[in-house]
């Protein structure tokens, strides 16, 4: 059996480039949705459930997204911006709003790994190894 195993090279930190990420993953979603949507199933039941399975999980990865969108954090930097605040006052603002943004980046994180093999994936955005659990050290967390 092969399992994901994560190097984090982030020690713990906010994942660099979220902005990159949440584009890129909302890319991947419509993607993945046209994709499912051009499979005519006709009468095998079997591609009509793989069909709606698709398509549920692009709605809830979307649901996920819109959740860590709605993030207070995000709506107070933005604001923030288009308020045109003096330096200082917006640094501190985006301070704050950073919080939220490191609690909510390992959603995004964990959901863009899934496309860890498309050329556009940003390896800083989490690394994935593929150990089978049948090799040596497979049933441990490898680092590079």
């Amino acid at each position: 059996m092969m399992t994901h195993q994560r190097t984090n090279k982030g020690g713990g930190k906010a994942m660099r480039n979220f902005d990159g990420a949440m584009q890129f993953l909302k890319a991947r979603l419509r993607e993945d949705e046209k994709a499912a949507r051009a499979v005519k199933p006709g009468k095998s039941q079997d591609l009509k459930t793989l069909q709606a399975r698709v398509l549920a999980d692009v709605e809830a990865k979307r649901q996920l997204v819109a959740w860590v969108e709605g993030n207070f954090g995000t709506a107070l930097k933005a604001e923030a911006d288009a308020r045109s605040l003096p330096a200082l006052k917006k640094g501190a603002v985006h301070l704050i709003a950073a919080v939220p943004e490191f609690l909510r980046s390992p959603v995004i994180e964990r959901l863009v790994w899934a496309y860890a093999d498309h050329p556009d994936y940003d390896p800083e955005w989490g690394l994935i190894e593929y150990v089978h659990e049948n090799e040596p050290g497979g049933d441990k967390l490898s680092t590079r």
